[in-house]
């Protein structure tokens, strides 16, 4: 048993995330189970339980450990809920999902990380994970409606929200993180009714974009 990486992911726990406002048991026991250090890149597995956003080695980013638990908390999963996850990056967010007990799908547009990721929780036996390749942007997924959507990294604009939203169940939910830096929002979107809506803002911070992510017009005089 590595100790070490027990207490890490304790620290991690009491330190960043309850601090933070994470406070929904289940989450906390989930991010103190799984083995974040699995998922991060061997240069940076001694930062894995950092209150950083780790580098995945293609450009993009692991969202730091207190933003997942965010994600986490807002989608409130329950056994059994159909989650679409866009940007697989390294499974980690992914495994969490499964972990509450949902059955996720998970897009990756680029097709070397999403095999990666792939093997990977399937060598964990995160079993109730499909790895799709694919641009989760580009329209509808195969498999909607859904209880929950993940977007793990920042939309410089809102384009792609109702293609999003319109593939959430009734009393389904959307975690997103809007805007450019340094004006970034993460927010929850709720489907309350057939074509209602509830938007709830949940806090600031600073995000990489998510690889293909709609980019605002550039204004022209």
């Amino acid at each position: 048993m590595d100790t070490s990486s027990e207490l890490a992911r304790f620290n991690m726990i009491q330190q960043q995330i309850r601090p933070w406002g994470v406070l929904d048991d289940r989450v906390l026991e989930v991010m103190g189970t799984v083995e974040r250090e699995r998922f991060v890149p061997d240069a940076y597995r001694s930062l894995a339980y950092a209150d950083i956003e780790i580098p995945n080695g293609d450009g993009t980013f692991m969202l730091a450990p207190k933003v997942v638990g965010h994600l986490l908390q807002a989608l409130s999963i329950q056994p059994g809920d159909r989650v679409l996850e866009i940007g697989t990056g390294s499974g980690y967010v992914a495994a969490c999902l499964s972990r509450l007990g949902a059955r996720v799908i998970s897009l990756e547009i680029d097709p070397l990380r999403a095999a990666e990721a792939d093997a990977r929780l399937k060598a964990l036996n995160f079993h109730s994970v499909e790895v799709r390749e694919g641009d989760g942007l580009a329209g509808p997924v195969s498999g909607a409606p859904f209880d929950g959507i993940a977007v793990n990294g920042s939309l410089p604009t809102e384009d792609a929200l109702p293609m999003l939203r319109e593939q959430l169940t009734v009393g389904g939910r959307l975690f997103c993180i809007l805007g450019r830096a340094p004006a970034m929002e993460c927010v929850r979107i709720t489907r309350v009714g057939r074509n209602d809506y509830r938007r709830e803002s949940l806090f600031e911070v600073e995000v990489a974009p998510l690889r293909n992510a709609p980019e605002p017009a550039e204004f022209e005089f």
